[in-house]
Formats: C-alpha cells, sequence, structure tokens
C-alpha cells in the first residue's frame, strides 16, 4: 500500500461510548478505536489517572528538593529489597538473545526495514522518535497490527514496494509506549486527557495481544522515564487491568524498563521488585539519562558538565552508572542492555566513515566486555559491526553468569560530574541540534538525521538543557574565553539560518523560525522546562 493509500476506509457511524471524546477524526480511527478499545481506555484512565497524578507531584516535589541542593540517594525504607535475594519470573524463549536491537519510529517503512533488519529485536517506538501528531499514532498503531498480522507492505513515492519477511526471519517486536509525563491531547476521559503511554500500550494490547501470545512473542514492551519503584508499580497495576479485561494470564505481557533518569538508578533492585513477575530486563538508555543527570542538578554550579561531545560512556559517572546495573540485573537474573550507537552511514566520506564505525566498534567491545546482554543501534547498516563484536565474545545467548561482583558504586560515584570544556562549536551544535530536531518534530517528524547522527527527542533535550544551565549558571565561559551569555545566544541563533544553507532540503525546514523562537523563549526562562515535547505539544495537531 502506499503512502497516499495508506488510509482506512470511512468509519461506520459508531455510537458514543460514555465518559470518552476524541477531540480529532480521521478517516479509518473507529477500525482502531472500536467501543471495545475506548471501553478498555476508560477503565484504564480511571484506575490509573489518580496515582499517576500523585506520582508527576511526587517527582515535582522531588526536584524542588534537589533545586534546594539536596541530592539523589539509596533508600532506606527499601534496604531490604536490596538486601534480601529473590530473582524475577523465568525469562520467555523469545528474549534470551538479544545481542543486538533496532530502535526507530513506527511509520510503515520503518515498522519493515527493522523487522526485516536481521536484528534480535526491533523497539517500535511512540515516544522520543515518534512526533505524537494524531495521523502519526494511528498510522503507527495500524502498521504494528498488520505487522503482526503478517500483511503490512508500503510502496514509496518512487515505486520501491517493501514487505516483511517471513515471520521466522524477523526481529522480536517490542513497543515503547510514552512516559507517564505525557498526555494524549486527542483522547478526553471524563474530560481529561489519558497518559498518552497508556493510550499507546492499551490499543497496541487491544489488538495484537492475543495474536502474540499464540505465537509465543508476548506481547513485549519497553518502559521509559521511570524514577522510582511506585512509578514501576503504577505500570504493573495498568499492565494488569489490561490483562484481565483482555483475558490473558497475569504476567503475559513482559517488560524492559530503562534506566535513564538519574533518580532510577538509586532504586534498580527497587523497580525490578515491583515487575517481578514480568521484568526481563533493565537498559542504559545514555541520552536520557545525560539529560536527566542535567536537568537533576540544573541549580547546582558544582556539577555542570561538558559539552555533550565530551560526556561519553567512559566518563567515571556514566561507567559507574552503567557497571552497577549490569551488577543489579545479573543478581536478579534479568538483561542488562546496554545503549544505543546513533551513528548512520557517512556515504561521501570514507574516512569520517571509518572513524564514526570504529567508534562504534570501541562502544560495542566496551560494552560486552563489561557483562552486557546486548545492545542498541540506530540504523540497520551498524548491525553487522555489533553483532560481530556480540558474537565473538558472547558465544552464548546472554552473560547473566557474569556477575560483577568486583563492582563497588556508591552514590558519589553516580553523581560526580565529568570534566570538559565547553567549545564554541559545542555550543552552537547544541543550538544547531536542538532547532533542526524542534523544528522537524513540529513538523511531525520524530527522529532526524543531524551530522551523520540519528537525533531524537532525547538527544536534543541534551542540547536544550544544556544551553539553559550554562546560560543561568554565573561565571560560565566557552575555551576562547567569551561569556555565556543571552548576548552569546542572540548571536547563535540570528547566524544559525545562514549557517543551515538551503532549507528545502532540511526536515521541518518550515518550522525552523518557530523552532527558534521557542528554544530562545525557552533558554531565557528562570526556570527549565520539564521536558522540550511538552510546550511543543501544544503546537502539534
Amino acid at each position: 500500500m502506499s503512502a497516499a493509500a495508506h488510509a482506512l476506509p470511512a468509519d461506520p457511524v459508531q455510537r458514543p461510548t460514555p465518559g470518552i471524546a476524541l477531540t480529532t477524526v480521521l478517516a479509518g480511527q473507529a477500525a482502531l478505536l472500536p467501543p471495545a478499545a475506548l471501553a478498555l481506555l476508560v477503565s484504564l484512565h480511571r484506575e490509573i489517572e489518580p496515582e499517576r497524578q500523585a506520582r508527576l507531584a511526587a517527582r515535582r516535589d522531588r526536584q524542588r528538593y534537589f533545586d534546594a541542593g539536596g541530592l539523589p540517594d539509596f533508600r532506606d525504607d527499601t534496604r531490604s529489597i536490596r538486601e534480601s535475594d529473590w530473582k524475577v519470573a523465568p525469562l520467555p524463549a523469545a528474549l534470551q538473545d538479544r545481542r543486538v536491537e533496532i530502535t526507530g519510529p513506527v511509520d510503515p517503512k520503518m515498522v519493515i526495514n527493522a523487522l526485516n533488519s536481521g536484528a534480535k529485536v526491533f523497539m517500535a517506538d511512540f515516544e522520543d522518535s515518534t512526533a505524537p501528531t494524531w495521523h502519526n499514532l494511528l498510522t503507527g498503531q495500524r502498521a504494528l497490527m498488520e505487522a503482526v498480522r503478517g500483511d503490512l507492505a508500503f510502496v514509496a513515492d518512487n515505486g520501491k514496494r517493501y514487505q516483511l519477511k517471513p515471520f521466522a526471519e524477523q526481529a522480536v517486536l517490542l513497543v515503547r509506549p510514552r512516559g507517564w509525563h505525557l498526555d494524549e491531547k486527542h483522547v478526553l476521559i471524563d474530560g481529561q486527557p489519558i497518559a498518552g503511554g497508556l493510550f499507546d500500550l492499551a490499543v497496541f494490547a487491544f489488538h495484537n495481544a492475543r495474536a502474540l501470545a499464540d505465537k509465543d512473542r508476548g506481547p513485549y514492551f519497553y518502559l521509559p522515564k521511570l524514577q522510582s519503584m511506585e512509578e514501576a508499580a503504577l505500570w504493573e497495576t495498568a499492565l494488569s487491568h489490561i490483562e484481565a479485561t483482555l483475558g490473558l494470564p497475569h504476567g503475559q505481557m513482559k517488560v524492559t524498563v530503562l534506566i535513564e533518569t538519574l533518580p532510577a538508578v538509586f532504586e534498580m533492585h527497587e523497580i525490578l521488585h515491583a515487575l517481578r513477575e514480568r521484568i526481563v530486563g533493565l537498559n542504559c538508555g545514555r541520552w536520557d539519562y545525560i539529560f536527566s543527570y542535567l536537568k537533576t542538578f540544573r541549580r547546582h554550579a558544582d556539577k555542570v558538565l561538558p559539552e555533550r561531545g565530551q560526556v561519553t560512556m567512559t566518563q567515571p559517572f556514566l561507567k559507574a552508572y552503567s557497571e552497577l546495573l549490569i551488577q543489579t540485573c545479573h543478581r536478579r537474573g534479568a538483561h542488562a542492555m546496554g545503549g544505543m550507537a546513533a551513528q548512520i552511514p557517512i556515504n561521501n566520506d570514507e574516512a569520517a566513515n571509518e572513524q564514526a564505525l570504529a567508534r562504534v566498534r570501541a562502544d560495542k567491545l566496551r560494552e560486552v566486555s563489561a557483562g552486557h546482554d546486548g545492545t542498541w543501534v540506530a540504523h540497520p547498516a551498524l548491525i553487522p559491526i555489533a553483532r560481530a563484536i556480540f558474537d565473538e565474545h558472547m558465544p552464548q545467548p546472554n552473560q547473566h553468569a557474569v556477575l560483577r561482583e568486583d563492582v563497588h558504586v556508591g552514590r558519589d560515584e553516580l553523581i560526580a560530574p565529568s570534566q570538559g570544556t565547553i567549545t564554541r562549536a559545542g555550543f552552537e551544535g547544541n543550538v544547531e541540534v536542538c532547532v533542526r530536531y524542534l523544528a522537524a518534530w513540529l513538523d511531525g517528524n520524530g527522529c532526524v538525521p543531524i551530522h551523520w547522527l540519528m537525533e531524537d527527542a532525547a538527544t536534543a533535550e541534551i542540547s536544550r538543557t544544556q544551553i539553559w544551565q550554562w546560560l543561568h549558571t554565573a561565571g560560565l565561559h566557552l575555551a576562547d574565553g567569551t561569556a555565556i551569555d543571552l548576548a552569546l545566544l542572540e548571536t547563535t541563533l540570528r547566524n544559525l539560518p545562514a549557517k543551515l544553507g538551503n532549507r528545502d532540503a532540511i526536515p521541518g525546514a518550515s518550522k525552523i523560525d518557530e523552532a527558534i523562537a521557542l528554544l530562545d523563549e525557552l533558554s531565557r526562562s528562570d526556570e527549565l522546562a520539564e521536558f522540550l515535547t511538552l510546550p511543543a505539544y501544544d503546537r502539534i495537531d
């Protein structure tokens, strides 16, 4: 089916479902949101929403504590969970070997290419790499539903046809819903927007859970941006509710949790415990983790990080985080997944391409040598590279036997800032990445190649938060001595359009001016916006 023909037929007239209102109507959505699915959304929202709001309020309270000088630490009230012996439930056969995973948005072409890519797992992402327009969400749900059925196909504008390989040759499908902080404004229940993540997860499960269970393929999910065991427990409540409603056995739906916030690294045992009947692993979500470090310590002048390119996984605080994650997971019988290689092939520069691939090889060798059970890539061309390294150093399906008892990590190791500089190129690069990504996102594209790196919301958040922190921390200078102040920001933003050159070749070109204005507004504000996508969400659809 072509992109133009990918809409479903006109919807039949439906009687309204009590308690729910859809603020936007697109052709074909009734097939994706029939009355039974809407009823599931209503019951799920009513059970989860009060506690979700309580958890979000707890996040704000905790951030005020950090802003006043407080530091994150391990919890005294959960010491018994960390110190006692227990294991997570046995892992399903389809997820025993996850050595290479590819991630990307949920458009039909991406879904086909990723499932056909040769990776062990494809994480279909409704979160950081999907701009949540109503069209994108419904198109993504439909693409995944057709993929599970085995009949997804796509014809590009140039006539090239994409179709799925046989099921046995496909990657295992995992779906990442949005995090607790994001609303779905197109679905109002009792006058309130439903949590975006609940919408993503419940609609996917409604259509696909039974078929995937019959194939011994889950359904499986990645859960993002948790900050506490209570937030993990709330996901457990939601998953159990969906299973009961759909008539699935308890624990049928399996999850992997991304440890991509600084508060969560202090509660990894507790998060595993809260989801112990269904969790299969934790993942080092490195980009969001760096963003969370910046946000947590936004008012701490002694913890300002250098420019993004210098904050690598060999920095002590990131090395401590990844090794503690491995130790924690393997003690509990769970996978410890490595992080993302965001590089994409540089087709017109062989030397630069080889340098980029050398960085990928070094990163994947570091991960497998440390004891990770698998890793992420953003581009199919990196799959053979990552797989070769893991095949050589991990011939078995995983490394659960690598207990890393040599790792001794405390609070101070996890929060120690990295050393480095802020160059003019680093400052201007942050501005460019943030503006270009934000422009694409506002135009409906949540995953954008910029300077041979695949940028998503997480990497844009690093850029945006660093700009804000550098501007709002007194006395900071670039490496050449230039003061980091609003005058520097104004000059950089004013010069950016000329630097970008031919706008027509840039995704979201029509939104560049709007993105510049929004970044300027957010950077000048006395308060750091919690997430870039929250004010941006008001500007789409």
